[in-house]
């Protein structure tokens, strides 16, 4: 069917101005009002992030997850422990531990523990905190069980501390009976050598552990021994003992003065050190004594022997008897090593046939009782490793063994009370515990 011409123009005038009003139209409306993607997004209700989407429909992203950035690798760390050997040294340390000498020259440089490094024995601990290049980070060095000398890496280079730690103390007692020797006797007790060692020193100017010691004789002591985290590290002071020798009675007690100084004294205040000590040469045996009319074992005639023999295997320490000074250190044909020690005015000692002089032992020195001067051994005129000692007063030998030796320095009057009212404490300990022994025995 076919439209009359008239038709189709009226119809195209009629789209074209409805086309024209509402262009007008739109152009009029307020811009919030548009027609924009902003506005239809506003007007979409928020959907649930959660649940299940409906079947047909495209699962779409609702959110970009935001990855927190990755933190630096940080070197892993090895804790590294070594006990430090007989005939180590630090460089050897480190060498078998693979650490760079450079950190060892480091450590010797920081102020003001480095240095002490150097002075490392046999039982002391190093505990290094290495990276993975094997540079020390931390390293802890324990020359005792109550001291860490703390290195920590600063920089290129290290600092140092002094950790010290305190022992709990405790009163301890022993006592025991010789049967055949001072050691044996302790050691039965309970007792090490280094304890037994100092309680022998403390009566060496009285007894001569050598010749004196009998079957029978006891002793009684006192002294501390020190805890740390409940195990026992070791023994502290001897604070007072008995020494019974063929039936007198020797006692001492430990007393430190108001200037830090500390000794032995017996109950009246009297110094238990002499001047001088009885033999140079600890617990060793009398090869040959004093004598005028002696047979010398070499000449095969009546020669004098102004001294005694000290037979003692070669190398054994040689102390000095007294404070004093080396009128000579030198060598003879006869003497072999010999060393001359002037004591004040009236005194003079003599060691001969030594294997060798302790370092720093010359002409001129001075040395201090009980000093190490030199070692044991057989030169010159000797058959056999001994110390030959002379004592000599005003120029005349004296038998070193009986002469009368000169008292050290007693307790002061006037420090009399404070003596008196810090040791008779321990004497009433010491009483109480030999009492409660003797009591045992009885039964």
């Amino acid at each position: 069917m076919r439209f009359p011409r008239t038709h189709l123009v009226l119809v195209a005038l009629i789209s074209l101005g409805l086309a024209s009003f509402v262009v007008a139209k739109f152009r009029e409306d307020d811009a919030a009002d548009r027609f924009t993607t902003d506005s239809v997004l506003e007007n979409i209700p928020e959907q649930p992030l959660t649940g299940p989407i409906p079947e047909g429909e495209a699962e779409l992203p609702l959110a970009v997850e935001i990855l927190p950035e990755p933190e630096p690798v940080i070197p892993a760390l090895t804790e590294k422990t070594r006990v430090v050997k007989p005939g180590d040294s630090l460089a050897r340390i480190f060498t078998s531990l693979q650490i760079p000498a450079r950190e060892l020259k480091l450590l010797e440089q920081t102020k003001p523990h480095g240095q002490r490094l150097h002075d490392i024995y046999p039982g002391h601990t190093f505990t290094f905190t290495v990276n993975g290049n094997n540079e020390i980070i931390k390293l802890n060095y324990s020359p005792s069980p109550l001291e860490t000398l703390a290195f920590e890496r600063a920089g290129d280079g290290f600092i140092s501390r002094d950790v010290q730690r305190e022992p709990e103390v405790q009163t301890a007692y022993k006592h025991a009976t010789i049967d055949s020797s001072l050691f044996v006797a302790s050691q039965r007790a309970g007792l090490d050598d280094s304890l037994t060692m100092r309680l022998a020193q403390i009566f060496q100017w009285d007894i001569d552990f050598v010749l004196d010691i009998r079957k029978g004789d006891e002793f009684y002591v006192l002294f501390e021994e020190r805890y740390l985290d409940d195990k026992f590290i070791g023994y502290g002071d001897i604070l007072a003992a008995e020494f019974i020798n063929q039936n007198q009675s020797y006692r001492a007690v430990r007393y430190q003065d108001e200037e830090g100084h500390s000794g032995f004294f017996n109950p009246d205040g009297k110094n238990m050190r002499k001047a001088f000590l009885r033999a140079p040469v600890e617990f060793s045996r009398i090869s040959s004594n004093f004598n005028l009319r002696r047979m010398h074992p070499l000449y095969n005639r009546s020669m004098p022997h102004r001294g005694i023999d000290y037979a003692a295997p070669t190398g054994t320490p040689i102390l000095a008897a007294g404070d004093g000074r080396i009128q000579a250190a030198s060598k003879s044909a006869a003497n072999g090593n010999y060393i001359v020690l002037q004591h004040g005015e009236q005194f003079v000692t003599k060691y001969l046939h030594l294997s060798r002089f302790a370092r720093g032992i010359r002409a001129g020195s001075r040395v201090e009782q009980g000093q190490v001067i030199g070692y044991v051994g057989s030169t010159g005129a000797a058959t056999g490793p001994h110390l030959h000692y002379e004592f000599l007063v005003n120029g005349v030998h004296m038998n070193p063994r009986t002469v009368k030796l000169p008292d050290a320095t007693p307790i002061g009057s006037q420090e009399q009370p404070r003596f008196a009212a810090t040791t008779t404490p321990y004497f009433g300990l010491l009483d109480d515990y030999k009492q409660q022994i003797q009591l045992a025995l009885a039964r």
